[in-house]
């Protein structure tokens, strides 16, 4: 049995943070169902690359769902989702704050027809403030909560990260809030709201950052490829390339100088005699270490490093790493059938549970490939499937 087998979900959300969410939800075992609108379906189908006409984009993060094709702004189809919330634990929404509302299908709504509901609603700012009704995006709210200031090189041009960390961020933010909040409902049968916001999911991640500026008012900035605390703890420059090195500690350092760089007498230069004198004399000390490093190749380094202890790694590309012989062992990269896509290579899930491991049970579904099938599992006939599809209501 997988750990959220007997959950059910209601996926009405689109493009990255919800689905995300429900993804992972899915790969726990919980059943999904993903309702998508009748022109055309969840927006991230029209996001290339396309092989046979099929996203490739909507299929890596759509897996273990089900889709039902809705117009829900027809009282038909309406009625429809009403009795599939009627049984569900779970709803996922990301529209703009108030939609929901004007569609019938917002947590007030629900929670009259199931008060067990646990809806979860992600949206830019959040249910509450004054920027609520402001559509939020991923880009956006790098710039807004600082990370673009901390992020590229000191006196170069703000810099996004290279993924959209915030999207992600809030699926993940979301997916462990109902996880307590489903928790709560199996204690006392009681559903309620869990208000994401994408804008603010990152904030608590800062914990440096804030602990730094809360002390002693200090506004982080960019550090490029060194570390705001720790020294080294960056990228060092080797014959061949790069690799990170990362001591974070007084232990590791004196390691590094004595078994990797055969320098012990760095120990005891007053410059880098603590972590606290190595941060402000880092330019100087990255110095002597790259003419260190540069006598070998970033292969040689790394096997010193992993002889003596000292963490370190290559700088992959995206390629590099999904090749890496290690993420291949522990499953990161794995294949899925497709009817469209044939076998697909999809990332796999990261956490490895001892009794219950998270599965792939069925692939990304094609655009109202279960519409029928799940309609009929609430009663609904034949004739009445047929009368929604040819009012255009369903495909």
């Amino acid at each position: 049995m997988l750990p959220l087998e007997a959950m059910k979900v209601l996926d009405i959300s689109q493009i990255m943070a919800g689905p995300y969410c429900t993804m992972v939800l899915g790969d726990m075992g919980a059943e999904v169902i993903k309702i998508e609108k009748a022109n055309g379906g969840d927006d991230s189908r029209q996001m290339g690359p396309y092989v046979n006409g099929e996203s490739t984009c909507f299929a890596q993060i759509n897996r273990n769902k089900r889709s039902v094709a809705l117009d829900l702004k027809d009282p038909q189809a309406l009625e429809a989702f009403y009795q599939l919330a009627r049984e569900a634990d779970v709803v996922v929404e990301n529209y703009r704050p108030g939609v929901t509302s004007r569609l019938k299908i917002d947590y007030a709504t629900l929670k009259k027809i199931n008060p067990g509901i646990i809806y979860c609603s992600i949206s830019g700012y959040g249910q509450t403030g004054p920027y609520r009704g402001k559509g939020g995006f991923d880009l956006v709210a790098q710039g807004m909560t600082g990370l673009m200031s901390m992020t590229g090189e000191p006196g170069g041009r703000p810099l996004k990260t290279g993924i959209a960390v915030y999207d992600i961020g809030a699926g993940i933010t979301a997916v462990y809030s109902i996880l307590a909040a489903y928790v709560h409902k199996l204690n006392t049968g009681e559903g309620q709201q869990v208000d994401v916001a994408i804008a603010e999911c990152g904030l608590p991640w800062f914990t440096w950052e804030a602990a730094a500026y809360f002390a002693e008012g200090r506004v982080p900035g960019p550090t490029g490829w060194r570390h705001r605390v720790s020294a080294p703890y960056q990228a060092l420059k080797a014959r061949d390339g790069y690799l990170m090195l990362g001591c974070a500690n007084q232990r590791t350092w004196e390691r590094l100088c004595e078994e990797v760089l055969e320098r012990p007498e760095l120990i005891a230069d007053p410059r880098f005699l603590t972590n606290s004198d190595r941060g402000a004399n880092v330019e100087t000390l990255e110095r002597e270490l790259e003419e260190i490093f540069a006598s070998r190749d970033v292969s040689q380094w790394l096997e010193r490093c992993d002889r003596a202890g000292v963490p370190a790694g290559p700088i992959n590309d995206f390629s590099q790493a999904l090749e890496d012989p290690h993420y291949r062992e522990r499953e990161m990269v794995i294949k899925v059938d497709h009817p469209r896509l044939g076998e697909l290579s999809m990332l796999g899930f990261p956490a490895k549970f001892s009794a219950t491991p998270a599965q792939v049970r069925r692939p990304a579904p094609l655009f109202g490939q279960h519409t029928e099938e799940v309609l009929a599992e609430l009663g609904l006939s034949n004739d009445d499937n047929d009368a929604l599809k040819g009012a255009g209501l369903t495909v």
